[in-house]
């Protein structure tokens, strides 16, 4: 593909508190190796740092970047109004704690073309910047921690159910109406469930890598795994038989263990083989995923896979049908019944 030939490209970026990574990512954007146009869309929620003010330098630095006010801080919201404000026909999706390698675009349109797909997407390269987010990065990046998840672990170039973040045709997003705003989270893979639904194409490639920075603490890993188990638990009630074995073993894992206890406390110490098993089972996992680490972060990563596995696990199993029959009563109809393509 001749320079001349590249298409445009809008990045889109939802940020809430990004102050510690937001100049970096999008520093990894403007220089990225790419002959096409290109410009950054920055769609600020409500921040309690000083996000706005690095927002509005990098506003001042570069004609290419942008910003959009996102009053609800939400994430989907804050991509559909990012979408609305940009105008070329690739748009590219990065987070704030983002940091894309540098032929990350150019490759996700050579892909696009290559492919058909309506999505293109990679890996989500945890990294971490101390021993606590090493310890969650290689936990993220590991069978045992995330299971089979490709995003994650790796794996070969194919169709996919979603993929991490995503390079997508303007017109699949137009197509599919955008992110449903009421999926605070999971809006990824919902939005990929109705692309694929409509006949589009979801493609994973190992080639495209983004540096993700972890959450720095115990309670933020928690917080943001139980709202991943909640809002899967949604997307699972929103479209039916969209869920499978992968997602049920975290909230299999928390009743075995609670059911383990409690018996182990009240019946019999036999029933303690079970929590006990898989502690056993998580520290034995942490040893080949430490694997270069200090000694430091490998003695934190059976905490990080405890609370990433228990957090969405509860998430899950304690999802209020409340919540899904609000996301269900905004339902839009399927784009596959209503003939639209």
């Amino acid at each position: 593909m001749s320079a001349a030939h590249y298409p445009a490209v809008s990045v889109i970026m939802p940020v809430l508190n990004e102050e510690r990574h937001l100049r970096n990512s999008v520093r990894h954007i403007l220089e990225q190796e790419y002959a096409g146009e290109m410009e950054v869309v920055i769609a600020l929620g409500p921040s309690a740092d000083r996000t706005d003010e690095i927002a509005a330098e990098l506003v001042a630095e570069d004609s290419r970047v942008h910003t959009v006010p996102n009053p609800t801080g939400r994430t989907p919201a804050a991509l559909n109004a990012a979408i609305k404000a940009s105008r070329h026909p690739v748009v590219v999706r990065v987070d704030g704690h983002g940091m894309l390698s540098p032929d990350y675009i150019a490759t996700a349109v050579r892909l696009l073309e290559e492919t058909g797909a309506q999505n293109v997407g990679g890996i989500m390269h945890a990294e971490g910047e101390n021993a606590w987010e090493d310890a969650v990065a290689a936990a993220m990046t590991s069978k045992i921690g995330v299971g089979n998840a490709a995003f994650h672990t790796g794996g070969q170039a194919g169709p996919a159910e979603t993929v991490y973040l995503g390079v997508f045709r303007r017109e699949a997003l137009e197509t599919a109406g955008g992110y449903n705003v009421e999926f605070i989270r999971a809006q990824d893979w919902e939005l990929n469930f109705r692309i694929r639904e409509a006949g589009g194409l979801i493609w994973f490639s190992p080639e495209l890598k983004v540096q993700y920075r972890p959450r720095p603490s115990v309670k933020a890993l928690a917080k943001q795994y139980k709202d991943y188990g909640r809002w899967r638990h949604v997307v699972a009630r929103y479209h039916s038989g969209s869920i499978n074995l992968r997602y049920l073993a975290p909230p299999t894992a928390v009743v075995a263990i609670a059911a383990g206890l409690v018996a182990g406390a009240a019946v019999t110490p036999w029933a303690l083989l079970v929590p006990g098993g898989y502690l056993a089972a998580i520290v034995a996992g942490s040893l080949p995923a430490g694997k270069g680490l200090s000694l430091k972060a490998r003695a934190q990563i059976p905490v990080a896979l405890a609370t990433m596995h228990m957090s969405w696990g509860f998430g899950f199993l304690t999802s209020p049908r409340s919540l899904a029959k609000r996301v269900i009563a905004s339902r839009r109809p399927s784009l596959a019944s209503s003939g639209t393509v």
